[in-house]
C-alpha cells in the first residue's frame, strides 16, 4: 500500500527529537536561504534510515525581490538585478536560483521539491508563458515537483499545468481539493491563518478526506502541518491515522 506519510513544514523541536516523532519533514530553510551542500549533506546523513526530506523551491525563483520575506537572505540581491528574480522569469537570475536549489535537492535525496507560490502571482498570460517556459526547461527529475498556487486559478488552467508537466497539485484540503498528481501533498496553514489549532473533529474530517482522495488515487500522500501547534497537531493526527489503519486492516 502506498505510504501516508505526516510532519510538518520546519523543525518545531530539536532535530534528534523530531527523528523520533515524524517520518518526514519540509525544510523552509531552503526558500529563505540555500544552505551549503556540505549542511545539507550533513542533514541526510544524521538523519535515521528511511526518514524522508521534502523542501521548498528557493524563493529567488517564485518571489520578485520586493518580498518581505528577501530580508531572510544572506547576501541582498543586486539593485540593478533586481527586477529578474521571482514570477519562473526566462532569467539568469531564476535559472542559477533553480540549479542551487535542485544541487541541495539532490544533496538530501529529496522526495519533494516544493514550489509555493506567491498570492501576487497571477494566473496572467505572462505568469503562466514564464511558468511553462520555467518547467519545460527543468524537465523530468528524481522527486516529486509540487506547485501550490495561491490566489484565483481556475481548476481547468491548474489541472492542464500539472497534467502538462507532471506537477503535484499541493493544497490545504480545508481550502481546496486536489486537482492532479502522482502523489498528494498537503499543506496545513491553519483556518484563518497560522496561529490556529486543529480540533479532534476537524482531525477527524481531515481523515474522512484523505480516506476518499487514496480511493480514488492509488498515490502516496504527504501531510505537512504549517501552524503554530504543528507538532501538537501532527502527532494527534499520526495517532489517529494509526488507528484508521488498524480498523481498515481488521
Amino acid at each position: 500500500m502506498t505510504p501516508v506519510l505526516i510532519g510538518c513544514c520546519g523543525w518545531p523541536e530539536a532535530r534528534s527529537r523530531y527523528y523520533e516523532h515524524f517520518p518526514v519533514v519540509e525544510l523552509q530553510d531552503t526558500f529563505y536561504q540555500l544552505p551549503s551542500v556540505a549542511l545539507a549533506e550533513k542533514w541526510r546523513r544524521d538523519a535515521p534510515p528511511g526518514f524522508r526530506f521534502t523542501m521548498k523551491a528557493w524563493q529567488l525563483i517564485t518571489h520578485a525581490a520586493s518580498s518581505p520575506t528577501y530580508r531572510r537572505l544572506k547576501n541582498p540581491v543586486p539593485e540593478h538585478l533586481r527586477e529578474g528574480y521571482g514570477g519562473f522569469q526566462p532569467t539568469e537570475q531564476v535559472w542559477e536560483a533553480w540549479e542551487r536549489t535542485a544541487e541541495i535537492a539532490r544533496a538530501l535525496q529529496a522526495e519533494a521539491v516544493v514550489f509555493q507560490c506567491p498570492a501576487s502571482f497571477r494566473p496572467s498570460p505572462t505568469n503562466v508563458a514564464n511558468l511553462e517556459k520555467f518547467f519545460q526547461r527543468t524537465g523530468p527529475q528524481n522527486w516529486l515537483t509540487v506547485w501550490e498556487p495561491r490566489g484565483d486559478w481556475p481548476a481547468d488552467l491548474v489541472r492542464e499545468l500539472c497534467r502538462k508537466y507532471d506537477l503535484v497539485h499541493c493544497v490545504d484540503p480545508f481550502q481546496s481539493a486536489p486537482l492532479y498528481g502522482r502523489a498528494l501533498y498537503f499543506r496545513l496553514h491553519g483556518k484563518g491563518g497560522y496561529r490556529y489549532r486543529y480540533s479532534d473533529a476537524e482531525l477527524e474530517d481531515l481523515a474522512r478526506m484523505l480516506r476518499q482522495w487514496r480511493r480514488e488515487r492509488a498515490a502516496p500522500a504527504y501531510v505537512m502541518f504549517n501552524n503554530v501547534s504543528m507538532k501538537e497537531d501532527a502527532l494527534r493526527f499520526l495517532r489517529l491515522w494509526d488507528l484508521v489503519g488498524r480498523a481498515e486492516s481488521c
